[in-house]
Parts: structure tokens; C-alpha cells; sequence
């Protein structure tokens, strides 16, 4: 299995395309019989920007904000983020007067009874208020503390929208990057194939021979059905999460920006408490709890309401068969004051109790999400560290087995070396390779997740002053 003079890169300024400068510089000179296999490759390439059209190159940042004016979870959030400020206007709106209008108009047998608790009238206006009730002071805290709590959430879902996009992208670019080396691969793996049958059938090689370089091809095209499969279902979900038609993506990875480096010695869990949307929520919805408890308990205390109310009354309701003629008059008004003092009331008292225990358990619940983000955070700034060196060791073993390669096509070139040792060579140079894609790419996942942590994910993916 060949490798091609210049191979794949993968995304980023810390990612493949760094680490193979030296390996896209180097010549490697095949055998005269595997020399049209580069042709091949190349006439592959052209089809493949042939059959993709006149896609138009998506940014990462772009595909980003099509997925936030797209995603339907963040709609969904927004559409929290609404209604709970409307609730809040509900209760705040409570302190303003409420205004009816309208008839009581009835026929009425003897003494002219109440129709829906207002005496029959051609017209009546009432106009309530609250001017003072302390249970009620508090549960509009509680709304809006619920309002500020949805804006937190509608922030996490608008991480995860980041997250889910950056995550896609750099892994449709991982696998992007491995079809086309595994096209190489799988021609030159094909001609070597080929090779060993001929030599096989002029005596110089072995049926087992055939057979390693059958499962070299085989292996191959195993690893591209693999690629491309996942580089489809990917690319359908970032369809899905853009609204762009499946045929006009086409990535442009080196839009992705460079992912800052992690300081082993500094301590990211307390930044993640300071920022981590969850947190905020958690403790938001805490807040909004304990003042609901607190209005359950003052629903005890006395409340004043304001009240206004006119109306006209008609000649044919019989009021002056019961109300003296000359005291008896048509307009009508009356305004007040309506004061309440609750003196026993066991079913508020054990509401109120109820409350207070729902309270406590926001309250631990809080302290739950403080405790599992520092612990998180913590994992994933450990797990960074360990997957950058295992990235490290990745890198040099790739170029090691670049440098065997090397070495044996200096040997064949002085016609010391044979092909199927330049054959093991370009399969484990190969191998070497999707290794290296492998922990390049789960760094990069890794490190994606301890940026949203640390709440640096979207000043990272959006760096325009349009980030929100």
C-alpha cells in the first residue's frame, strides 16, 4: 500500500497539516510498474471535484450561525426564554388596573336580583388593582428569577449548538481528509496487487504472497467503506443542523480556528463555576424557589386590593317598588379599598411547608451541578493533557514509519530493497496515519468540551463582534 507524495491534512493550526510539512516534501520513487497509480489518484481527484459541483466553500463560523438561525432546540429555548418573561409581566401587571366594561341587562320578577354578583345595569365599568400584598411581591420575584433562569438555559442550548456543529465539522474534515488518502492507498494497493500476480505466475513470488497483498487491498477498502460512510452520515447531520442542501456543503477546514493551549497549572474548575450556564440555572431556579416559598408563607398576611365599579341602572328592574322614588337615582359609582386578614387557613400552611421543601431541594441541586462541573472540568483539563501527549507519541510514530518508507524506496532505488518490503513499509506508514487522525481528532473533541466548560466555546468558534 503506497503512500503519495503529499498526503491528507487534517484541520487547524495545531492539527496534521502542521506535522506533515516535512512529509509533504518528500519524493518517494516507485517502481516503474506502480508509477500510473499516481495518475490514477489524480484522475480520481478530479472526479470527485467534478461530481461535488459549484459548491460554494462553507466556513465553520457560517455553518455555525446557519445552525443557530436554524436548530430547533434553540428556537425551543427562545421560545422558554418568552413565555417566562410574559409570566413575569403577568404578575408585575397585577399592580396595574384591570378594567371591564360592559351590560347586566335582565328582566326581573320582585326584587332585582345580582346577575354574575353585579345588580342588573344598562352599563357597568369595574377597575380592580393590587396596591398591597406581600405573597404576591414575592412570587413576581419568582417569575423573574424564572425569566433569568430560561436565559441561562437558551445560552447552554446555544453552546450546544456550537459544540454540535465544531464537532461535526472537524470530524466530516477528519474523514473528508482520510477518503482521499485511502483512494491513493487503495489504487496503489490494487497495482502492488496486481504486481505480485504476475510475479507470482512468472515464479518468483508465492500463493501466500498474493494472498497478503489481497488483504492489504481488502483492508483498505474496508477502511474507505468505513470512511465514507461516516463522512455521509455526517455530513446529512450537518445538513440537518444548517438547513443547507447535502450537496452544496463543501467544508473549508482551515477556516477552523487554532485551539488555545491548556496551562497544566492552572486550575479551570473555578472559571467553570464562574461561568457554566448550568450553574447559573441550577442556582437561578433555586432563588426562584426559596421566593416562592417565602409568598406561600406571606400568603398569610393581610393584602389590599383596590376597586372601582359604576353603573347605570334602568327604570324596568323594579328598583322603585323597593327604593323610595326621590332617594332612587340612575348613575351609580362606587370605589374603595378591599382589605383582607387571613385568620386560619391550614391548607395554606401546609402549601407553604411544601414550598419550603421543594426550596431545599433546588437549593441541594445547586450545590449538586456546582460540584459535578468542577469535576468535569477537572476530567477534561486531565483527559487534554493526556490526549495532547498521546497525540505527540501518534505524530512521531507516523514519522518514523514515514522514514522507514523512505528508506526502503532509497534501497529499491539501489536495487537492495524489494517490493514487498516497500509494501509493509507503505502499510504501516499507513496505519501510522489513521492513528495520528484518530488522536488528533478525539483531542480536538476534548478539548471542545473544556472550552464550553470554561464558557470560551463561542468566543472561540464566533469571533466577529456579532457573537452574541
Amino acid at each position: 500500500m503506497c503512500l503519495g507524495s503529499t498526503g491528507p491534512r487534517l484541520i487547524g493550526n495545531e492539527m496534521m497539516g502542521n506535522y506533515m510539512h516535512e512529509g509533504d516534501k518528500m519524493k518517494l520513487r516507485l517502481p516503474r510498474c506502480l508509477r500510473s497509480t499516481s495518475l490514477l489518484a489524480l484522475f480520481t481527484a478530479v472526479v470527485m471535484i467534478a461530481t461535488r459541483g459549484e459548491a460554494e466553500p462553507l466556513p465553520l463560523e457560517r455553518a455555525i450561525r446557519l445552525a443557530l438561525a436554524h436548530s430547533t432546540a434553540s428556537a425551543i429555548a427562545t421560545a422558554d426564554v418568552q413565555r417566562a418573561f410574559a409570566s413575569y409581566r403577568e404578575l408585575r401587571n397585577n399592580y396595574l388596573p384591570t378594567i371591564f366594561v360592559g351590560s347586566g341587562l335582565g328582566w326581573s320578577y320582585g326584587y332585582p336580583l345580582s346577575i354574575e354578583g353585579s345588580a342588573p345595569a344598562l352599563a357597568n365599568a369595574v377597575a380592580q388593582s393590587t396596591v398591597f400584598n406581600p405573597a404576591q411581591r414575592q412570587f413576581l420575584n419568582a417569575a423573574k428569577m424564572e425569566w433569568h433562569a430560561s436565559e441561562s438555559q437558551d445560552k447552554d442550548q446555544r453552546n450546544a449548538v456550537i459544540q454540535d456543529v465544531a464537532l461535526t465539522y472537524a470530524e466530516l474534515a477528519k474523514w473528508e481528509a482520510r477518503l482521499q488518502r485511502l483512494q491513493q492507498d487503495e489504487a496503489q494497493a490494487q497495482q502492488i496487487e496486481q504486481a505480485v500476480g504476475e510475479r507470482l505466475h512468472e515464479g518468483v513470488d508465492s500463493a501466500v504472497d498474493l494472498n497478503k497483498a489481497k488483504l492489504t487491498a481488502a483492508r483498505v477498502r474496508l477502511h474507505r467503506a468505513e470512511a465514507r460512510g461516516n463522512a455521509d452520515v455526517l455530513r446529512r447531520h450537518l445538513s440537518t443542523l444548517t438547513g443547507l442542501p447535502v450537496s452544496s456543503i463543501d467544508l473549508a477546514p482551515e477556516t477552523i480556528p487554532a485551539l488555545p493551549p491548556v496551562a497544566s497549572e492552572e486550575d479551570l474548575s473555578e472559571k467553570a463555576i464562574a461561568s457554566s450556564p448550568a450553574i447559573k440555572l441550577a442556582e437561578q431556579r433555586s432563588l426562584a424557589e426559596t421566593m416562592r416559598a417565602l409568598g406561600e408563607h406571606r400568603a398569610l398576611y393581610p393584602s389590599i386590593d383596590f376597586s372601582a365599579q359604576y353603573a347605570r341602572f334602568s327604570t324596568f328592574n323594579n328598583y322603585t317598588k323597593y327604593f323610595p322614588p326621590h332617594t332612587f337615582q340612575v348613575d351609580n359609582a362606587t370605589i374603595g379599598i378591599a382589605l383582607k386578614i387571613p385568620l386560619f387557613n391550614a391548607s395554606q400552611r401546609a402549601r407553604a411547608d411544601a414550598a419550603e421543601a421543594q426550596a431545599l431541594k433546588a437549593k441541594k441541586q445547586a450545590e449538586a451541578a456546582r460540584n459535578q462541573v468542577a469535576e468535569e472540568t477537572l476530567k477534561l483539563q486531565r483527559a487534554a493533557e493526556q490526549l495532547e501527549a498521546a497525540r505527540e507519541v501518534a505524530r512521531l510514530e507516523y514519522q518514523l514509519a514515514q522514514s522507514g518508507l523512505e528508506a526502503v524506496q532509497t534501497k529499491i532505488d539501489a536495487k537492495t530493497g524489494t517490493l514487498h518490503e516497500l509494501a509493509d513499509a507503505q502499510v504501516q506508514a499507513a496505519e501510522r496515519y489513521l492513528l495520528f487522525q484518530d488522536a488528533d481528532f478525539e483531542y480536538q473533541r476534548v478539548r471542545l468540551n473544556l472550552l464550553r466548560a470554561t464558557g470560551d466555546l463561542e468566543s472561540w468558534a464566533l469571533p466577529g463582534p456579532a457573537s452574541k
